[in-house]
């Protein structure tokens, strides 16, 4: 089998290192993991890889964030993959920092990239992994919050946390997104 997965974040070294990058971060440590090198092709980066039987295409949109549906379905149409094959790695404020939560499909929750996701390929069905990213922000702050970078103390825990939503990624693939929920969510 073959998967797409993206990890959703924004182009640019004023946005390295920021909440709203987790994505990116995990899809760094997935195609690291496996010395898979990152080439620049049309609408993003891409890594290829394989686990075991599967085959990962690894994907980090140069859409920027609200723009990642059409990297995404670029991809998905080029390698002839359904919606079901997809799955997207996404920060998410409604979680408390470093938590991390797999579903096979949701609502947006108010977050731009995963609109234009749902927007562009017209379905909500595909999987996601959410990475709390907490929400210590002040009333109208929320912009602010998800460009900023963790601080000292924050950054102890998400490194151990990226790689195992890295490790979650490669058990999706594998095993699907049931076994994935059973192994890693409420953990």
């Amino acid at each position: 089998m073959k998967y797409l997965v993206t990890g959703l974040g924004n182009i640019g070294e004023e946005y390295h290192g920021t909440r709203h990058n987790i994505g990116f971060r995990v899809a760094n440590e997935l195609a690291g993991a496996a010395e898979a090198p990152f080439t620049e092709e049309r609408y993003g980066a891409i890594a290829r890889m394989r686990v075991k039987n599967a085959e990962l295409i690894v994907l980090k949109p140069n859409t920027y964030m609200n723009l990642s549906g059409n990297a995404i379905r670029y991809w998905l149409q080029k390698e002839a993959l359904p919606a079901e094959q997809l799955l997207v790695v996404v920060d998410d404020l409604s979680l408390p920092l470093g938590t991390l939560r797999i579903k096979p499909k949701g609502s947006s929750a108010g977050h731009n990239g995963l609109r234009n996701i749902e927007e562009v390929l017209g379905t909500s069905t595909y999987a996601r992994i959410r990475f709390g990213i907490g929400s210590d922000f002040a009333a109208g702050k929320q912009y602010d919050f998800v460009l900023s970078r963790f601080n000292d103390e924050e950054l102890e825990i998400i490194p151990a946390r990226i790689k195992i939503a890295a490790e979650m990624a490669r058990t999706f693939c594998l095993s699907g997104v049931e076994v994935t929920q059973n192994l890693f969510n409420n953990k």
